[in-house]
């Protein structure tokens, strides 16, 4: 039998056959098929136009209002009308609206839904955050989001694989943030286009699961058709702490084929900022520091990429006691309800108000530039989201440096692009 990768063998598994190769079309059962407000009700258009009066399994769908919620205007109360509809008239399950929701990416693994093994998809691009877990999950659009919930199949090309061994621990102010920047700033924005990023070695235990979901969900910005983490405790704990679902792991071959085999040593990377106008263009903060200071005028710490608990604690050990730099607009968005008031309960809310920071209800904000904290003409934003594209947060003449939380944290207190390290000193 040819031997497989870890995401490879998760699809033979779905597609009930003994093996699958790179190029290889299949038909895959699906454990998962998400929405969000914006996409759902694209879906909803082509599943009616199926013709069926239910979704395959009740338990089995997830629509997430969390794009445009609280609804920001008439159109965006519209689509989550049309979504909330959807979901009561079939008995969707796992529908989360105001008061129960939370970013897509951070609420179905704290709810759960996706264990290892699964194959999920979602019709949002950033769905490939899952891998972290050991699953493949990958993003797909609305056309596909509404056949996967009328049949519970979908068809894959079964994707080539790139390794990525891990090794080292990272330093005291380096996560996941630093560690995927770093990497696509090697490879590229389409370093590993329609391929699975694969992330092993022992560096992976040094990893918490925050940072393997912010690994795997930028994935996508390499051009990856997935990222996956092997499982290991960290990871079966996450999940016996969060879900009853039956899980099943997936170790690939020891001769398994890929792409390339790509070295990561975590104990040498820096803290990473991406610069505009894309993902792959980054610099050390030793190469910022060298040059004339960057001025900004906000900064965004949240998103399906870094808003977690981890993340919330990581910017309040920054900003506790501190104050943000008079000019600094800084938007915290928590994921979930529940860390929101996790974070309550750690005083780390309260923190944060102090320190000068607004803090919103739980949704994208203004990542794709559609809600609270968007931009105007001439404004730079370190923000800790995913893509930083012309006129992704706002205004086309406006700028995004993409960060992790701790670099964030010490820009929204100098008013520029700072070191972590320097301000922790300085505490």
């Amino acid at each position: 039998m040819k031997p497989m990768t870890m995401t490879q063998k998760i699809l033979a598994s779905h597609a009930g056959l003994p093996f699958v190769e790179e190029g290889q079309l299949i038909e895959a059962s699906l454990d998962m098929v998400l929405g969000n407000d914006i996409t759902t009700p694209v879906a909803v258009k082509e599943f009616e136009k199926i013709g069926v009066d239910k979704v395959f399994d009740k338990n089995k769908v997830a629509i997430v209002l969390d794009h445009f919620t609280p609804a920001k205007d008439i159109q965006s109360a519209t689509l989550c009308k049309c979504a909330r509809e959807f979901a009561i008239d079939k008995e969707v399950e796992h529908f989360f609206d105001v008061g129960d929701m939370g970013i897509e990416h951070a609420l179905l693994p704290e709810k759960g839904l996706v264990v290892a093994g699964d194959v999920v998809i979602g019709a949002d691009s950033h769905t490939c955050t899952y891998g972290a877990l050991g699953a493949f999950s990958t993003g797909i659009g609305s056309t596909d989001m509404a056949a996967g919930m009328a049949t519970g199949k979908s068809w894959f090309k079964v994707p080539s694989a790139i390794k990525f061994v891990l090794t080292g621990k990272p330093s005291t102010h380096v996560s996941g943030k630093d560690i995927i920047l770093h990497i696509i700033g090697k490879i590229g924005v389409d370093g590993a286009l329609y391929k699975s990023m694969e992330f092993v070695g022992d560096g992976v235990s040094h990893l918490s699961m925050d940072s393997r979901f912010t690994m795997a969900n930028m994935a996508i910005e390499a051009g990856a058709k997935n990222g996956i983490f092997i499982v290991d405790e960290k990871t079966i704990d996450y999940i016996k702490a969060h879900s009853t679902k039956p899980y099943t792991i997936y170790e690939a071959d020891s001769d398994a084929i890929y792409e390339q085999i790509i070295n990561v040593e975590l104990d040498k990377i820096r803290p990473t900022v991406s610069f505009p106008h894309l993902p792959d263009n980054t610099r050390t903060i030793d190469e910022i520091e060298a040059q004339e200071p960057i001025k900004i005028d906000q900064v965004v710490i949240g998103s399906c990429t870094n808003g977690r608990m981890e993340d919330l604690q990581i910017a309040n050990e920054i900003l506790k006691g501190k104050k943000v730099a008079k000019h600094v607009r800084v938007v915290v968005i928590p994921a979930t309800q529940k860390i929101y008031l996790t974070a309550m309960k750690q005083g780390i809310i309260e923190n944060l108000i102090e320190a000068g920071c607004v803090v919103s209800t739980p949704t994208c904000g203004p990542c794709l530039g559609g809600h609270t904290g968007v931009l105007t003409a001439g404004e730079r934003a370190v923000a800790t989201t995913n893509r930083n594209f012309v006129g992704r947060m706002g205004h086309v003449n406006s700028e995004v440096y993409l960060a992790s939380p701790a670099v964030a944290a010490a820009s929204a207190i100098t008013g520029v692009i700072s070191n972590p390290e320097t301000v922790w000193e300085d505490k």
